[in-house]
Protein backbone atom coordinates (compact mmCIF):
# COMPACT_ATOMS: atom_id res chain seq x y z
CA UNK A 1 0.00 0.00 0.00
CA UNK A 2 2.68 2.53 0.82
CA UNK A 3 4.56 1.60 -2.24
CA UNK A 4 1.24 2.83 -4.71
CA UNK A 5 1.44 6.06 -2.02
CA UNK A 6 4.54 6.63 -3.26
CA UNK A 7 4.05 6.03 -6.99
CA UNK A 8 0.86 8.36 -6.31
CA UNK A 9 3.43 11.06 -4.98
CA UNK A 10 5.92 10.86 -7.66
CA UNK A 11 3.47 11.26 -10.14
CA UNK A 12 1.61 14.23 -8.99
CA UNK A 13 5.17 15.83 -8.07
CA UNK A 14 5.61 14.94 -12.06
CA UNK A 15 2.47 16.46 -12.64
CA UNK A 16 3.36 19.90 -11.13
CA UNK A 17 6.53 20.37 -12.44
CA UNK A 18 5.21 19.21 -16.09
CA UNK A 19 2.42 22.79 -15.00
CA UNK A 20 5.26 24.80 -14.29
CA UNK A 21 7.13 24.28 -17.10
CA UNK A 22 3.78 24.82 -19.36
CA UNK A 23 3.44 27.81 -17.39
CA UNK A 24 7.12 28.87 -17.96
CA UNK A 25 6.42 27.78 -21.95
CA UNK A 26 3.11 30.13 -22.40
CA UNK A 27 5.19 33.12 -20.90
CA UNK A 28 7.94 32.26 -23.21
CA UNK A 29 5.71 31.51 -25.96
CA UNK A 30 7.40 33.48 -28.78
CA UNK A 31 10.75 31.89 -27.75
CA UNK A 32 9.38 27.98 -28.04
CA UNK A 33 8.28 26.10 -30.49
CA UNK A 34 4.46 24.56 -30.70
CA UNK A 35 5.68 21.00 -31.44
CA UNK A 36 7.51 21.49 -28.04
CA UNK A 37 4.34 22.68 -26.11
CA UNK A 38 2.36 19.76 -27.83
CA UNK A 39 4.93 17.20 -26.38
CA UNK A 40 4.55 18.83 -23.15
CA UNK A 41 1.06 18.84 -22.82
CA UNK A 42 0.49 15.47 -24.64
CA UNK A 43 3.06 14.33 -21.70
CA UNK A 44 0.78 15.98 -18.80
CA UNK A 45 -2.21 14.45 -20.24
CA UNK A 46 -0.79 11.10 -20.11
CA UNK A 47 0.69 11.82 -16.63
CA UNK A 48 -3.11 12.55 -15.54
CA UNK A 49 -4.42 9.61 -17.13
CA UNK A 50 -1.74 7.35 -15.17
CA UNK A 51 -2.49 9.75 -11.89
CA UNK A 52 -6.25 8.53 -12.50
CA UNK A 53 -5.58 5.02 -12.88
CA UNK A 54 -3.48 4.75 -10.14
CA UNK A 55 -5.92 6.00 -7.78
CA UNK A 56 -8.75 3.80 -9.03
CA UNK A 57 -6.22 1.41 -8.30
CA UNK A 58 -5.69 2.58 -4.82
CA UNK A 59 -9.37 2.38 -3.90
CA UNK A 60 -9.82 -1.25 -5.48
CA UNK A 61 -7.08 -2.25 -3.44
CA UNK A 62 -7.87 -0.20 -0.54
CA UNK A 63 -11.52 -2.00 -0.67
CA UNK A 64 -10.19 -5.84 -0.78
CA UNK A 65 -8.00 -4.87 2.11
CA UNK A 66 -11.41 -3.98 4.20
CA UNK A 67 -13.30 -6.48 2.89
CA UNK A 68 -10.63 -8.80 4.00
CA UNK A 69 -10.13 -7.27 7.58
CA UNK A 70 -14.02 -7.42 7.91
CA UNK A 71 -13.44 -11.51 7.04
CA UNK A 72 -10.55 -12.14 8.98
CA UNK A 73 -12.74 -10.60 12.15
CA UNK A 74 -15.88 -12.69 11.79
CA UNK A 75 -13.71 -15.78 10.74
CA UNK A 76 -11.76 -14.91 14.35
CA UNK A 77 -15.23 -15.29 16.64
CA UNK A 78 -16.43 -18.21 14.47
CA UNK A 79 -12.91 -19.95 15.26
CA UNK A 80 -12.79 -18.72 19.32
CA UNK A 81 -16.57 -20.06 19.49
CA UNK A 82 -15.24 -23.42 17.72
CA UNK A 83 -12.40 -23.52 19.88
CA UNK A 84 -13.93 -23.15 23.12
CA UNK A 85 -16.60 -26.03 21.51
CA UNK A 86 -13.48 -28.28 21.02
CA UNK A 87 -12.07 -27.25 24.32
CA UNK A 88 -15.43 -28.25 26.22
CA UNK A 89 -15.95 -31.24 23.88
CA UNK A 90 -12.18 -32.85 25.28
CA UNK A 91 -13.06 -31.86 28.81
CA UNK A 92 -16.25 -33.96 28.27
CA UNK A 93 -14.32 -37.03 26.79
CA UNK A 94 -11.22 -36.70 29.49
CA UNK A 95 -14.01 -37.06 32.25
CA UNK A 96 -15.92 -39.47 30.31
CA UNK A 97 -12.47 -41.81 29.78
CA UNK A 98 -11.87 -41.47 33.53
CA UNK A 99 -14.90 -42.43 35.00
CA UNK A 100 -15.23 -45.36 32.39
CA UNK A 101 -11.52 -46.32 33.89
CA UNK A 102 -12.46 -46.17 37.59
CA UNK A 103 -16.25 -48.37 35.96
CA UNK A 104 -13.50 -50.78 35.19
CA UNK A 105 -11.01 -51.03 37.61
CA UNK A 106 -14.03 -51.71 40.35
CA UNK A 107 -15.62 -54.54 37.76
CA UNK A 108 -12.12 -55.89 37.93
CA UNK A 109 -12.09 -55.73 41.90
CA UNK A 110 -16.08 -57.50 41.56
CA UNK A 111 -14.54 -60.08 39.64
CA UNK A 112 -11.74 -60.90 42.37
CA UNK A 113 -14.14 -60.97 44.93
CA UNK A 114 -16.40 -63.09 43.37
CA UNK A 115 -13.94 -65.94 43.04
CA UNK A 116 -13.07 -65.30 46.32
CA UNK A 117 -16.87 -65.99 47.28
CA UNK A 118 -17.49 -62.62 48.98
CA UNK A 119 -19.82 -60.80 46.03
CA UNK A 120 -23.13 -62.32 44.55
CA UNK A 121 -23.34 -62.83 41.74
CA UNK A 122 -26.00 -59.69 40.28
CA UNK A 123 -23.84 -56.97 41.70
CA UNK A 124 -21.35 -58.48 39.62
CA UNK A 125 -23.93 -58.21 36.53
CA UNK A 126 -25.12 -54.84 37.34
CA UNK A 127 -21.26 -53.41 37.04
CA UNK A 128 -20.71 -55.52 33.61
CA UNK A 129 -24.25 -53.61 32.39
CA UNK A 130 -22.43 -49.97 33.96
CA UNK A 131 -19.10 -50.66 31.64
CA UNK A 132 -21.23 -51.56 28.49
CA UNK A 133 -22.80 -48.24 28.99
CA UNK A 134 -19.73 -46.52 29.77
CA UNK A 135 -18.17 -48.17 26.69
CA UNK A 136 -21.35 -46.79 24.59
CA UNK A 137 -21.45 -43.52 26.13
CA UNK A 138 -17.46 -43.01 24.66
CA UNK A 139 -18.37 -44.75 21.54
CA UNK A 140 -20.93 -41.95 21.32
CA UNK A 141 -18.08 -39.24 22.83
CA UNK A 142 -16.00 -40.29 20.12
CA UNK A 143 -18.71 -40.54 17.02
CA UNK A 144 -19.31 -36.69 18.30
CA UNK A 145 -15.73 -35.60 17.80
CA UNK A 146 -15.53 -37.03 14.29
CA UNK A 147 -18.73 -35.31 13.58
CA UNK A 148 -17.10 -32.04 14.77
CA UNK A 149 -14.26 -32.99 12.54
CA UNK A 150 -15.96 -33.72 9.68
CA UNK A 151 -17.88 -30.47 10.07
CA UNK A 152 -14.75 -28.41 10.04
CA UNK A 153 -13.80 -30.53 6.86
CA UNK A 154 -16.68 -29.82 5.67
CA UNK A 155 -16.11 -25.44 5.83
CA UNK A 156 -12.76 -25.88 4.26
CA UNK A 157 -14.80 -27.66 0.87
CA UNK A 158 -17.08 -25.32 1.02
CA UNK A 159 -14.43 -22.26 1.31
CA UNK A 160 -11.99 -23.78 -0.80
CA UNK A 161 -14.95 -23.99 -3.56
CA UNK A 162 -16.17 -20.69 -3.31
CA UNK A 163 -12.78 -19.30 -3.50
CA UNK A 164 -12.71 -20.97 -6.60
CA UNK A 165 -16.03 -20.52 -8.05
CA UNK A 166 -15.40 -17.10 -9.73
CA UNK A 167 -12.87 -18.76 -11.84
CA UNK A 168 -15.14 -21.72 -13.09
CA UNK A 169 -17.99 -18.87 -13.93
CA UNK A 170 -15.27 -16.55 -15.82
CA UNK A 171 -14.08 -20.00 -17.64
CA UNK A 172 -17.77 -20.92 -18.30
CA UNK A 173 -18.71 -17.52 -19.63
CA UNK A 174 -15.78 -17.31 -21.99
CA UNK A 175 -16.57 -20.74 -23.50
CA UNK A 176 -19.85 -19.68 -25.08
CA UNK A 177 -18.65 -16.09 -26.46
CA UNK A 178 -15.41 -18.12 -28.12
CA UNK A 179 -18.54 -20.49 -29.41
CA UNK A 180 -20.40 -17.43 -30.86
CA UNK A 181 -17.50 -16.04 -32.17
CA UNK A 182 -17.10 -19.25 -34.46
Amino acid sequence: MSDIDAVQGRIMAALDRIGQGLDALSADSGETSSEETRKLQQNLEDEKLANAQLKERVKTLRARLEKAETAASVDAGAQDAHAEALRKLDADLQALRHVNQQLRDNNAALREANATGVVEPHLINKAMMAELEGLRAVRASDRTEVDAVLAELDKVVRAATQESAPVEDGEKTAEPAAQEDE
